[in-house]
C-alpha cells in the first residue's frame, strides 16, 4: 500500500516532464482534435440524415464544405497571425480536429497551396488523380471484399 501511494505522489511530476517532450505532446494534442473532429462529423451526419433523409449525402456535402471553410479561415487567421495561438494548439485544431472532421479540407488545402504557388499541372493533376484514382481505389476495395467473401465461404 505504501508503494501505491509514493507511486501515486511522484505521477503528476511524470506527467509533467513528459508533457514537455513534443514527441509525447503533439501526438496527443492531434488526438485530442481528432476525437471532436470525428465525432462531430458522425453526429452531423446523423441529423441531417434525421433532417433531410438518406436520398443525398447532405452530411458528407455539410461537412466537406465546412470543414474547408474552417481549414481555409484557420490558416489565414493562424497565418497572418490574427490568432495567437500554440503550435501545439493549431495541429490540435487543423491536423486534428479538422484532419478527422473531414479530408476533404486538407485535400483542398493542398491544391489552393498548389495553385498559389503556380504550380498548375501539378494541381490538376492531383485534383483530377485524388478524384478518379479515389473512385477507382474504392471500386477495387469492394471487388476485392466480394472476391474475399467468396473465398471464405
Amino acid at each position: 500500500m505504501r508503494v501505491l501511494i509514493q507511486l501515486f505522489a511522484i505521477v503528476p511530476t511524470l506527467a509533467t516532464q513528459a508533457f514537455q517532450q513534443p514527441a509525447l505532446r503533439v501526438p496527443i494534442a492531434i488526438s485530442f482534435g481528432a476525437i471532436g473532429g470525428a465525432l462531430s462529423r458522425y453526429y452531423l451526419g446523423l441529423w441531417l440524415t434525421d433532417l433531410f433523409g438518406n436520398n443525398f449525402p447532405y452530411g458528407t456535402l455539410f461537412v466537406n464544405l465546412t470543414g474547408s471553410f474552417l481549414m481555409g479561415l484557420s490558416i489565414a487567421l493562424t497565418g497572418e497571425h490574427f490568432w495567437q495561438l500554440s503550435p501545439d494548439l493549431i495541429l490540435s485544431i487543423v491536423v486534428g480536429f479538422l484532419g478527422s472532421y473531414t479530408t476533404f479540407s486538407s485535400y483542398e488545402l493542398d491544391s489552393i497551396k498548389l495553385i498559389n504557388q503556380g504550380q498548375y499541372i501539378t494541381f490538376a493533376s492531383y485534383w483530377l488523380g485524388s478524384c478518379i484514382l479515389g473512385l477507382i481505389a474504392i471500386q477495387l476495395g469492394i471487388m476485392l471484399a466480394k472476391l474475399i467473401s467468396r473465398l471464405t465461404i
